[in-house]
C-alpha cells in the first residue's frame, strides 16, 4: 500500500487512520516502511498525534525506528514510553546502539532504564560503556555467529540457522578455540561449497584481520573500506574475541568523523546543526575567530609598514585584496585535498615527497596561469609595464607559498600525531594573507623607483 503513495499521502492516510482509532490500517500502512521511512512519519506528524503513533507501532518497529531518529527526538520518544515499554524496546535495540544513547542521558536516568532491562542486555552495555567514546570497544555489538574450531560444515551450518535471526550480519562465523581466543573466519560462501563433514578449521581464514577494542574508531572503519569487508571481528589484547562492529556502524562513524572535520576546517569548533542554538553557536565559534582576529592586525602592520609605498603608488591597493584573497584560496584547496587523503591513506616518505613535488607544480603551474592573466589585466588598466611585472609576480609567488602552506602545515600536525583538521581553513587564510601581503610590498618597494 505505502508504494503507491507519495510521502505526503502517506503522512494524511496515517493521520486519518490514528484519528479514527483504525490499528489495523495504521498497521498495513506502516509495515512494509523501512525504519528510516518511519522515523520520518513521526518526525512530521504533528505533536497530538505522536503518542498514539507510538502505541499503534509493533515493539519491533518501534525499536528500529528509535534507532533511526536524532538524539533529541530518541529522549522525547523514550519519555513518552515510560519505563516499562522503553526497557522493552532497550533489551531489543542494538547493543552499540544503545550504549550510544544511555551515555547522553543524565546518571540517574541512565540507571533507571539499565535497573529494569534484562540483566543480561544491562550486563553486555555497561561493558560498552566502559570503553571510552569512538574505541573499537565502544561501538562493538554481541550479535555475532562464532563456533568452535571442531566443528564440521554441517555443525556450523545447524548454528548458523539457529542464530540468523539474533545475529546482525551472517556474512562470516567466527572461529574460536577453547580459550575463545579468534583463531580463524569462514565465510557463509565457503560452508555452502564444503561437504557436510568438512572441518571448518580446513577451509578457514587463519589470517584474520581484526582490531583491538581500543583502536580508534576511524582506523577501524579505514580497515573496513580498505577491505571491503562488511563486519570485523573485535578482540582483548590476548586476541579473545569480545565483539564485532559491522559496515552500517562504520557508515555513522564515517559521516562524524568527515562532519567533525569540516567543522574544524571553518573553524567552528564542536558540532553546530541546523538545531543549534545561537548563542551557542556562537560561543563555540568565537574563540578562533578571536585568535585570527589578533592575528589578523599583523596584516593590518605590513600594510602600514608599507605606506610610503602605498602612498607613491596609489594603484597597488586596487590588487591587495585579489593577492590576499587568492593566496589564501589556493592554500585552503590544498588543506582541504591533503586533509582527505590523510583520513583515508597511509602516508609513508615517499608518499609525502610525491605529494609535495605535486602541489609545488601545481602550485607553479596556477601562479604561471593567473600571474600572467593579471599581469595583462594590469597593464592593459594602468599602461605600465612595471606594475603587471609587480602585480603577476607577486601572485605567482604567494600561490606557490600559498599551495605549499596548505600542504605542509597539515602533514606537520599530522606527524606530531594532532588531528590534521585542527589546521583550519581560516588559519590557513590568515597565515596566507600575512605571507601576500609580506611578498607583494616587497616585491612592489624592490621596483618603486620605476613604477613611479
Amino acid at each position: 500500500m505505502p508504494l503507491q503513495m507519495t510521502e505526503n499521502e502517506l503522512t494524511l492516510a496515517l493521520i486519518q487512520s490514528l484519528k479514527e482509532n483504525r490499528v489495523e490500517t495504521f498497521q498495513e500502512i506502516t509495515e512494509e516502511l523501512q525504519p528510516y521511512d518511519l522515523a520520518l512519519q513521526y518526525r512530521h506528524l504533528p505533536n497530538k498525534h505522536k503518542n498514539k503513533f507510538l502505541t499503534f507501532v509493533t515493539l519491533d518497529q518501534l525499536t528500529d525506528m528509535i534507532q533511526e531518529l536524532d538524539r533529541e527526538t530518541q529522549t522525547e520518544v523514550l519519555g513518552k514510553l515510560g519505563i516499562e515499554k522503553t526497557s522493552k524496546v532497550m533489551d531489543l535495540m542494538e547493543n552499540d546502539d544503545l550504549a550510544t544513547l544511555l551515555a547522553d542521558l543524565d546518571k540517574g536516568q541512565m540507571e533507571e532504564y539499565l535497573a529494569e532491562m534484562k540483566q543480561e542486555e544491562s550486563q553486555i552495555v555497561q561493558g560498552l560503556m566502559n570503553y571510552p567514546p569512538e574505541t573499537a570497544g565502544r561501538i562493538m555489538n554481541n550479535r555475532y555467529v562464532w563456533i568452535p574450531l571442531e566443528f564440521t560444515v554441517r555443525e556450523a551450518v545447524d548454528k548458523l540457522k539457529e542464530f540468523a535471526e539474533i545475529a546482525e550480519y551472517i556474512n562470516y562465523l567466527y572461529v574460536i578455540d577453547h580459550n575463545r581466543k579468534l583463531v580463524g573466519v569462514v565465510s557463509y560462501k565457503d560452508l555452502l561449497l564444503g561437504n557436510d563433514q568438512d572441518l571448518v578449521s580446513n577451509l578457514m581464514y587463519s589470517r584474520v584481520v581484526k582490531v583491538d577494542a581500543m583502536t580508534d574508531q576511524e582506523e577501524a572503519a579505514n580497515l573496513i573500506r580498505r577491505y571491503n569487508f562488511v563486519s570485523i571481528p573485535v578482540v582483548e589484547k590476548d586476541s579473545t574475541l569480545i565483539g564485532v562492529i559491522t559496515v552500517d556502524d562504520m557508515i555513522d562513524v564515517v559521516i562524524s568523523e568527515a562532519n567533525e572535520d569540516i567543522q574544524k576546517l571553518s573553524a567552528a569548533g564542536k558540532s553546530i546543526d541546523f538545531q543549534t542554538r545561537p548563542v551557542t553557536a556562537s560561543a563555540r565559534r568565537l574563540p578562533w575567530l578571536i585568535l585570527l582576529l589578533f592575528i589578523g592586525l599583523i596584516s593590518g602592520s605590513i600594510i602600514d609598514g608599507f605606506s610610503e609605498t602605498l602612498e607613491q603608488v596609489v594603484a597597488l591597493a586596487f590588487f591587495m585584496p585579489m593577492i590576499a584573497g587568492m593566496t589564501g584560496n589556493t592554500g585552503t584547496q590544498s588543506l582541504a585535498v591533503v586533509v582527505r587523503g590523510l583520513a583515508s591513506e597511509d602516508l609513508g616518505p615517499k608518499q609525502v615527497v610525491n605529494l609535495l613535488l605535486r602541489e609545488l607544480f601545481v602550485g607553479i603551474i596556477i601562479g604561471i596561469a593567473c600571474g600572467v592573466l593579471i599581469s595583462l589585466i594590469a597593464y592593459v588598466w594602468q599602461g605600465s609595464m612595471i606594475l603587471g611585472f609587480v602585480v603577476g609576480s607577486s601572485l605567482l609567488i604567494t600561490l606557490i607559498i600559498g599551495t605549499l602552506a596548505g600542504t605542509i602545515i597539515p602533514l606537520i600536525l599530522y606527524k606530531f600525531k594532532v588531528d590534521p583538521a585542527v589546521a583550519s581553513g581560516p588559519l590557513i587564510t590568515t597565515i596566507n594573507d600575512i605571507l601576500s601581503l609580506l611578498i607583494y610590498f616587497g616585491v612592489a618597494t624592490a621596483f618603486i623607483t620605476r613604477l613611479m
